[in-house]
């Protein structure tokens, strides 16, 4: 069975400079089954031409929240109102499992100080690992192939360079030969390459981290996709599907 993990981000991962008003970093992974994977891409580009006439615009959180280019059109609220709704729908029927990685920067550096090690790094290693069981659980004979936006060369090579050695040397609950066996591919995507996979994350990724900020804070987007992140027997998501560091 081919599967498909795409990653993103919300926040910034360095360590220099911290927003107190959001100090946290999130990675967040979505799997999807190829099947799966073809059917919400479908309804996701239907919805495109729905509203904009073209599947080329590129479906981003923080453009969408701020009404920003194409989505100026959310300026018309009886037209807002509908757009989530049926984005909302998408999201709700969407069949795709999410696996999302925290860190509260501010509490990182004051715990580690000189030895904080990347956020990026960090949320990566626990994503990977995680990926792993949730794959075996699902078919121990699948595949996977791990797609990531593009951010800047020295960002994506620092990556790059880390996903190598977690696939060289393993984790301390998953063997590289186990890594090896399950991942395909690891590739970077430019975002006008218009994966919809990398969008479903990085709509994905804001309302987990407005969750880990203030869980006690109603946020609906969280609403919709909570029930899709990994968890155990119990329906327990912390140390699975969600993690926050430290």
């Amino acid at each position: 069975m081919k599967y498909y993990f795409f990653l993103d981000e919300t926040g910034d991962h360095g360590l220099s400079f911290i927003d107190k008003n959001f100090p946290l970093f999130l990675l967040c992974g979505c799997l999807f089954q190829e099947d799966a994977l073809l059917e919400t891409e479908q309804k996701l580009n239907d919805f495109k031409i729905k509203y904009f006439q073209t599947k080329e615009v590129i479906l981003h959180s923080r453009e969408i929240r701020k009404c920003e280019g194409a989505f100026q059109i959310l300026f018309d609220l009886s037209l807002k109102a509908k757009f989530y709704e049926n984005l909302n729908s998408i999201f709700r029927e969407a069949k795709y499992i999410i696996i999302g990685a925290g860190i509260n920067k501010e509490e990182h550096i004051k715990k580690y100080g000189k030895q904080a090690k990347d956020p990026y790094s960090l949320s990566l290693s626990f994503i990977i690992e995680r990926m792993i069981f949730c794959l075996d659980a699902l078919d121990k004979r699948s595949s996977v192939d791990i797609k990531v936006e593009l951010r800047g060369k020295k960002e994506d090579e620092m990556l790059l360079a880390h996903f190598n050695s977690i696939l060289d040397g393993g984790t301390y609950f998953v063997s590289r030969e186990r890594l090896k066996k399950k991942v395909a591919s690891f590739k970077f995507c430019g975002k006008r390459e218009n994966f919809l996979g990398l969008q479903i994350a990085d709509l994905s990724a804001y309302p987990l981290a407005r969750y880990l900020l203030n869980p006690k804070e109603p946020y609906p987007p969280f609403d919709i996709i909570k029930n899709k992140l990994y968890c155990d027997e119990k329906g327990e998501i912390w140390g699975w599907g969600l993690k926050l560091f430290p």
